[in-house]
């Protein structure tokens, strides 16, 4: 069996990877600024990033952060390279390329950065997990009506599917650029909110927003959607359930 590390081993989907590939019989070293052995924070790097990619045969990137991501990314690169580990596999987002958000800006920067490495590469775009969605919906019905961007949709996918798919690409050969990985279903918010509203009880009336900006634009067009690769089976509904 491989060993593999995986950066982000303790976050939402970092810590669903780990089991996964450890159930798997693989020797995995998780990589976050507080996991010991390996704590590392991947925007200073240093010899603790040294001896975390040493000998390991496949990186999982799942370590992200509103700011410093391109950093942390080179940081990793190059220990990567130093180390020459065979496989590096990157967990991006759906529509970093068509949506000018700050944060989808630098994760585009982050593909090029893996995709130019020189390491044997792989790199994976999924559309919104079904927490980041509760995460927003939560925020914003803490007022008493529910603003909503007008003419936006999501298509929200399970998590625990986006890690298995990880895993299977963790433990094959470097595969370039892969196929997008979306969510069962595109959803209107509005309809993503009512689902919301039902499971958690509460009562809040829906108002759509018209926003300004290339990033509204560019989600009102749907370029963080893929329904021609809605592989997800997993729909909102039955995660609200869970989770409520």
């Amino acid at each position: 069996m491989s060993t593999i590390l995986v950066t982000g081993g303790t976050g939402t989907l970092g810590r669903l990877v780990t089991e996964r590939l450890r159930a798997g019989g693989h020797e995995v070293r998780v990589l976050s600024r507080h996991a010991q052995p390996y704590a590392v924070d991947l925007r200073a790097g240093g010899p603790g990033l040294d001896a975390a990619v040493a000998g390991v045969d496949t990186i999982v990137h799942c370590a992200s952060a509103p700011r410093g991501d391109e950093q942390a990314a080179a940081h990793l690169v190059a220990a990567a390279r130093k180390a020459g580990v065979p496989h590096l596999l990157y967990i991006s987002i759906v529509g970093v390329d068509a949506v000018p958000l700050g944060y989808y800006r630098s994760k585009l920067a982050v593909e090029k950065l893996v995709g130019e490495s020189g390491l044997g590469w792989t790199i994976v775009r999924a559309t919104q997990f079904h927490d980041l969605v509760v995460r927003l919906l939560d925020g914003l019905s803490k007022v008493p009506v529910l603003l909503l961007p007008a003419g936006v949709s999501d298509q929200p996918v399970e998590v625990s599917e986006v890690a298995d798919r990880l895993v299977e690409l963790a433990v094959g050969a470097p595969a370039g650029r892969v196929e997008d990985m979306g969510g069962p279903e595109v959803r209107t918010f509005p309809s993503l909110a009512r689902a919301y509203l039902r499971a958690t009880g509460k009562r809040r009336p829906l108002v759509g927003v018209r926003l300004a900006g290339k990033a509204y634009r560019g989600m009102r067009a749907g370029g963080h959607l893929t329904p021609e690769h809605a592989v997800g089976k997993g729909t909102f509904e039955e995660y609200l359930a869970r989770r409520f």
